[in-house]
C-alpha cells in the first residue's frame, strides 16, 4: 500500500458544484488525472462545517448527503452524493485520537456528508465508491490542538487512508465584494504568509497564526475553515513538505488556495 500523502482543500461556496465559471471547479475535476493518482482504500473528511464540542466520527454504512446551507438556487437541492460510509476507519480514528490523549471522542451514527465534504468530492471521485468518513472540528480549540490531532492519525496514511482537510484558505462572508472585483490587500497579504510559512515549513507558526500572520481575524473572522488545514499538516509529519496544487479566488473574500503534504523520502 503506498503511503498516502494529505492535503487540506478550499472549497469556496457550495455553488461551487452548480456553478462552470468558479476557476477551482476544473482543479476538482481534473483530481484523478492531474493531481493524486493513488486510488485509496477510503477517505477522511476534517470539514469546517462540522463542528462540535469533541471530536467526533460519523459511524454509518452509507453516507447520506447533507444540504447545510439556505437559499442558494434549486438545482444545488437536488444533487446527491451518497458515498458508502466507513464505520470501520472511523473506529480506528477514534482508537487512535484516544491512544493519543484525547480522553473524549464522540461518534455519531446518523450523520451524513455535509457540502464541506460532498462538493469536492463529487468532482474528485464521482463514482463515488470509496467508503468516506468525516471528522468534526472545535472551534473553540486552537491550532495545536488540530495539529495534534492531525499527528495522532498519521498511521492511516500507510493503511491507505486520503486525509482530507476542507475549509478555505481565507474566508470572510461578510467582507465579500461583487463579481470581478480586486482581492483586497489584506486577504492577498494573509493568502501569501500562508504560502510562504507552509512552503518553507514553519508550521509552528501556522500553528500560531493568530500571532503571527497579517490580518489573521479578517481573514478568518471564526476559524472553522482554517483549522481542517491544521489537522492535514499534523497528518502529513513535521518534515513533510507543503506544495500549492491551486490557487484561485471568488467574491474577493474566499480563496481556494490548496495544499499537498507529502513526507520526504
Amino acid at each position: 500500500m503506498a503511503l498516502m500523502e494529505t492535503f487540506y482543500l478550499s472549497h469556496g461556496a457550495p455553488t461551487l458544484a452548480i456553478d462552470e465559471t468558479v476557476p477551482a471547479r476544473k482543479f476538482f475535476q481534473s483530481w484523478q488525472q492531474s493531481v493524486f493518482k493513488e486510488k485509496p482504500s477510503s477517505i477522511l473528511v476534517i470539514s469546517a462545517h462540522w463542528e462540535t464540542a469533541h471530536p467526533t466520527v460519523n459511524v454509518v454504512d452509507r453516507n447520506d448527503t447533507i444540504y447545510d446551507f439556505y437559499g442558494f438556487p434549486k438545482p444545488l437541492y437536488q444533487i446527491k452524493y451518497t458515498p458508502p460510509g466507513a464505520p470501520k476507519l472511523a473506529r480506528r480514528v477514534r482508537e487512535l485520537l484516544m491512544a493519543s490523549g484525547i480522553d473524549h471522542v464522540d461518534e455519531d451514527k446518523k450523520r451524513g456528508l455535509d457540502h464541506g465534504a460532498w462538493v469536492p468530492l463529487m468532482f474528485m471521485y464521482p463514482e463515488a465508491d470509496i467508503p468516506v468518513c468525516q471528522l468534526s472540528v472545535q472551534s473553540d480549540r486552537d491550532g495545536t490542538h488540530h495539529y495534534n490531532m492531525g499527528k495522532a492519525l498519521a498511521p492511516l496514511r500507510e493503511e491507505g487512508v486520503l486525509i482530507l482537510g476542507s475549509g478555505s484558505a481565507v474566508h470572510n462572508l461578510g467582507s465579500r465584494l461583487p463579481y470581478g472585483s480586486p482581492v483586497p490587500s489584506w486577504a492577498l497579504e494573509f493568502d501569501n504568509w500562508l504560502k510562504d510559512a507552509l512552503i518553507e515549513g514553519r508550521y509552528e507558526d501556522v500553528n500560531h497564526y493568530e500571532s503571527k500572520a497579517p490580518h489573521p481575524k479578517m481573514a478568518h473572522p471564526w476559524p472553522d475553515h482554517f483549522y481542517p488545514l491544521h489537522v492535514a499538516m499534523g497528518a502529513a509529519g513535521e518534515d513533510s513538505k507543503a506544495k500549492l496544487v491551486h490557487s484561485s479566488w471568488t467574491d474577493g473574500t474566499l480563496s481556494y488556495a490548496s495544499y499537498q503534504f507529502t513526507e520526504p523520502k
